[in-house]
C-alpha cells in the first residue's frame, strides 16, 4: 500500500514583512485573506505515480491543486483541513505577521482557550482520518493536504508501520511518498 502526502500549491498571498505590526483583527483579516486567495500552479512536476483514490482537504487551495494534479474523483473533507491559529489575545496590541502565528501555534501546543481546537482533538483528529478514510482499503491513496497537518498524517503513518521521508515543514507541490 501506497500513500502520498502533498501540501498544496503555492498561496498568492504575501505574508507581510516583519515591519508591519498587526492587531489581533488585522490577523484574522489576513488570515482569511490567505484562506480565500488563489493558489500559483507554477511549480508541479508531474510523476508518474498512479493513485487509486484521492483525498483532499476541502478548502479551496488543497482543491484547486487536486483538481489539477489528479483526474479521477476527488474526495473532499473537512478533515483534512488545516489547523486554524486564533490570536491568543483580542488586547488591542501590535505585533508582527510571524509573531503572532508562533503565539498563536504555542497556544494551541498549550490548548489555551483562545484556540478553535485543542492539541488533543487535532491528534485524534489525523488518527481518524486514516482509520476511517484512508487505510480501510488497500489502495494507493494521494491525500492533498496543508503543511502544519502533513508532519501529523506522516508522524501517524510512521506509528502505522508505513516507510517514508522526513521532512520538518513539506514544500508546496511535492509528493512525499509513504509504503508498507
Amino acid at each position: 500500500m501506497k500513500v502520498g502526502l502533498i501540501r498544496h500549491f503555492e498561496v498568492d498571498c504575501p505574508i507581510p514583512g516583519i515591519s508591519k505590526l498587526m492587531t489581533p483583527e488585522q490577523f484574522r483579516q489576513w488570515l482569511q485573506e490567505y484562506e480565500t486567495s488563489d493558489i500559483k500552479y507554477d511549480n508541479f512536476e508531474a510523476n508518474m505515480m498512479r493513485w487509486d483514490k484521492c483525498y483532499s482537504s476541502d478548502l479551496p487551495r488543497a482543491l484547486k491543486t487536486a483538481q489539477k494534479i489528479y483526474s479521477g474523483h476527488i474526495i473532499a473533507t473537512k478533515e483534512l483541513r488545516e489547523l486554524v491559529i486564533c490570536p491568543p489575545t483580542d488586547r488591542n496590541i501590535k505585533l508582527p505577521i510571524l509573531l503572532w502565528l508562533t503565539l498563536g501555534r504555542m497556544a494551541w501546543m498549550l490548548s489555551h482557550k483562545s484556540q478553535i481546537e485543542s492539541k488533543l482533538m487535532f491528534q485524534e483528529r489525523v488518527k481518524y482520518i486514516l482509520e476511517e478514510f484512508i487505510l480501510k482499503d488497500d489502495q494507493e491513496v494521494l491525500i492533498v493536504s496543508h503543511g502544519f497537518l502533513m508532519m501529523f498524517l506522516r508522524k501517524e503513518l510512521l506509528k502505522l508501520g508505513f516507510k517514508g521521508p522526513n521532512f520538518r515543514k513539506a514544500d508546496n507541490a511535492k509528493v512525499y511518498i509513504f509504503e508498507k
